[in-house]
């Protein structure tokens, strides 16, 4: 597996919520991770952005683990950022969010990160639907 640098929106120190999980399973599978998360300062050791703007450098992956109405208010810093690519997890689809993507030409796929990361599919190319007329339904 390729080691990634991977920011987590949504960051929690909450062992119970699925960006806690994501956090540790990211780590034990050696990626260098960056949290944000406006608020804490930090989380069992690693230093917490209080905003994506505040994140530097060249970034793998985006996964997202916050609700539409506060990913709608960063599609500017998230287009900015210009991940290699964005995990929406469940409940975190964003069609907004999504179409920005699409135009800075930023790979996003609905995904959960810890299905990913256990099923071995984390670093597989995200797959591209098929038009209608080359499904084998229409064959």
């Amino acid at each position: 597996m390729k080691k990634e640098r991977v920011v987590i929106l949504g960051a929690s120190d909450k062992p119970d919520r699925y960006s806690y999980k994501a956090m540790k399973r990211l780590l034990e599978a050696g990626h260098e991770i960056v949290l944000v998360n406006r608020g804490y300062t930090e989380i069992e050791g690693h230093p917490v952005q209080a905003d994506i703007s505040a994140v530097t450098g060249e970034v793998d992956t985006l996964t997202i683990y916050v609700r539409p109405e506060v990913s709608s208010l960063l599609i500017e810093p998230i287009i900015k950022l210009k991940p290699k690519r964005v995990i929406f997890n469940p409940s975190t689809d964003n069609a907004r969010l999504q179409l920005a993507l699409d135009g800075a030409e930023i790979e996003w796929q609905s995904a959960c990160t810890l299905v990913l990361l256990r099923t071995g599919q984390y670093d597989a190319p995200i797959p591209k639907e098929l038009p209608p007329e080359t499904s084998e339904a229409a064959q």
